[in-house]
């Protein structure tokens, strides 16, 4: 793999400016993103619709979307010279991607249980953003992210990573949750209690966004700032409508529940 990057990149200097402009247009494509949203939901799930192409099992396109975000970083550390591996804030950080891929591209599509398909351009558009965020994030991370002498005493990575770490957590346990409101047999859908839901509708997606805020304050680069406004933005707008459709589904929906942030918003 060193070999093919060198014959896409003749010096390191423009491999890295190369990333930077990955970073800088996904902070475009995510302002672009919230643009949108406001005038449609993003297309899987319960919004899916036969406009954006023809269904795709849903168990299948979990699996193979997230997979390249796994997949890719894989091929990076094992197989291309990475000058920062050996430090501990590279290598924590790594393992918090992989932690969280590893679950979301190995694990979880197999829990899956009933599940509306997606549709093929939302598979397509969460492949290509899975292939160019995880080569974006880890081989900055594997080669070129520099940090300061003992980083990882640094309030800002402690703090960061205590918030992945509680991100990733509540992420987990409310996907549990949502995966066990139906007994076997059961269909449609019902309120979610418990956990995180019982403040907001979204529990699932704050976790998803406390993690990636937390490792873009603990990685303190332009890459992971990128993919945490990225994820924001979509997974807000995601928790908005999902609220939304509780309260109109739901007559004894709970009225103090938020959408996203609990007390506030």
């Amino acid at each position: 793999m060193d070999s093919l990057l060198s014959s896409l990149f003749s010096l390191e200097k423009q491999e890295l400016h190369i990333l930077n402009c990955m970073a800088y247009f996904m902070m475009v494509m995510a302002a672009c993103s919230f643009v949108a949203l406001l005038f449609d939901k993003v297309p899987y799930g319960r919004y899916a619709s036969s406009k954006y192409g023809f269904p795709v099992n849903v168990r299948f396109a979990w699996f193979v979307q997230e997979l390249p975000a796994f997949l890719v970083p894989l091929c990076l550390v094992i197989w291309t010279s990475c000058a920062k591996t050996s430090l501990p804030p590279n290598q924590l950080l790594i393992a918090m991607f992989f932690c969280h891929y590893v679950q979301r591209s190995l694990i979880y599509p197999f829990l899956i249980r009933g599940g509306k398909p997606t549709p093929f351009i939302s598979f397509v558009l969460a492949f290509v953003f899975c292939t160019y965020n995880g080569y974006m994030q880890i081989r900055y991370l594997s080669h070129y992210a520099e940090y300061p002498a003992h980083w990882v005493s640094h309030p800002c990575f402690i703090t960061g990573s205590v918030l992945w770490l509680v991100g990733w957590l509540v992420n987990v346990h409310s996907d549990h949750i949502l995966r066990n409101l139906r007994k076997s047999g059961e269909t449609g859908y019902k309120i979610p209690t418990g956990g995180m839901f019982e403040y907001v509708s979204g529990a699932n997606f704050l976790g998803e966004i406390t993690e990636w805020a937390g490792f873009a304050l603990a990685g303190h680069s332009a890459h992971s700032l990128a993919f945490a406004t990225f994820t924001t933005v979509v997974l807000t707008s995601r928790a908005v409508a999902h609220h939304k459709w509780y309260l109109a589904k739901f007559e004894n929906y709970p009225k103090n529940r938020k959408a996203l942030i609990p007390f506030l918003f």
